[in-house]
């Protein structure tokens, strides 16, 4: 019995540190971490990663440890780098820990670089937005690991005991391994709930119609926003959103070239999300990355004009993490 509870003790502590390496990288260098005051008045261009951030200010770490303290001004430009398009710019809000940045600005008399603008890769802000889930995650789930860790440390000594007791409390002992199944039974459905992070149900999809060749939200798409905003609220009241994060893809139909379409479609995603982030404040963390599939991939033939209205979409898509709401199946 004591090899069974050590195995698994070994398989939660095994699948723990899997989730806790996702955040490794951004520790790294926090030992030497070490505050570099930018001189005043002088204009300075710097990069690193996003160590913390507290309201219009945050920490931006280079890997040899080097602290520089960076305000957000409402004149601050946030965007990604130059590439071909131009720089996409980017509310405050993106400026999340563990994204790595490019920084220019000047010095203030306090020692930090007031900025000028700020920019980073969208591959980074993918990367920094699914450290920042993990993490949440991971406190989650490391309160689960470490209650089960506690519970089987207790039931170990209780048969140990029961053991030595065993003829003269056979009662005592039954009672001990039925408290050991259920404590099985827990760890296994916590195991299935950390299995079942990456897997998803589509709990609905909400359409979004555009006008050819416009990335500009008309009357009836706003309607549709608008009622399915009303309906999320009204499942987020009867505790149905547990896990809930929000896919928004944009389509395009064959008008035009694929390049132009591809860039249409990913311009009709961004308006909707912010519509529904200026509108009704959804949490940035809920919103998966937009991403806009151009002609690609049609619902209907695009030969008929009312074929062209359907495919010219967004498409709001609710999903649920099947590990955060407890719907993976043992």
């Amino acid at each position: 019995m004591k090899t069974a509870f050590s195995a698994h003790r070994f398989l939660i502590l095994g699948i723990t540190l899997s989730v806790i390496g996702v955040t490794g990288a951004l520790g790294q260098g926090a030992k030497n971490a070490h505050f570099v005051p930018v001189p005043h008045g002088v204009k300075q261009k710097l990069q690193g990663v996003i160590s913390t951030r507290e309201n219009d200010t945050f920490k931006m770490r280079d890997p040899g440890g080097a602290e520089t303290i960076v305000m957000v001004t409402p004149g601050t430009k946030v965007s990604t780098h130059n590439k071909i398009g131009g720089k996409d710019p980017y509310p405050v809000t993106y400026l999340m820990r563990g994204l790595r940045v490019q920084v220019q600005g000047v010095g203030d008399a306090n020692g930090n670089l007031v900025a000028e603008w700020v920019r980073f890769n969208e591959k980074d802000l993918r990367n920094a937005q699914a450290v920042e889930d993990t993490n949440e995650l991971a406190e989650d789930n490391a309160a689960r690991i470490a209650e089960a860790e506690s519970t089987a440390k207790k039931l170990a000594a209780q048969i140990e005991e029961t053991q030595a007791l065993a003829q003269a409390a056979n009662a005592k002992a039954e009672a001990a391994q039925r408290t050991a199944d259920s404590a099985f039974k827990d760890a296994a459905m916590a195991n299935a709930r950390i299995n079942g992070l990456d897997s998803y149900d589509l709990v609905k999809t909400i359409p979004v119609l555009f006008a050819p060749g416009s990335s500009v939200l008309n009357a009836a798409g706003k309607k549709a926003l608008d009622e399915a905003a009303g309906w999320a609220k009204g499942e987020k009241e009867k505790g149905n959103t547990n896990g809930w994060l929000v896919q928004v893809v944009g389509f395009a139909d064959t008008t035009g070239n694929t390049a132009k379409n591809r860039t249409l479609s990913a311009n009709r995603a961004k308006t909707v999300i912010d519509y529904l982030v200026l509108k009704y404040n959804i949490d940035l963390r809920r919103l998966v990355q937009p991403y806009g599939y151009g002609d690609s991939k049609p619902i209907v033939s695009n030969k008929t004009a009312a074929g062209r209205a359907q495919n010219r979409r967004v498409e709001v898509r609710i999903l649920q993490n099947k590990g955060i709401a407890n719907t993976v199946s043992n």
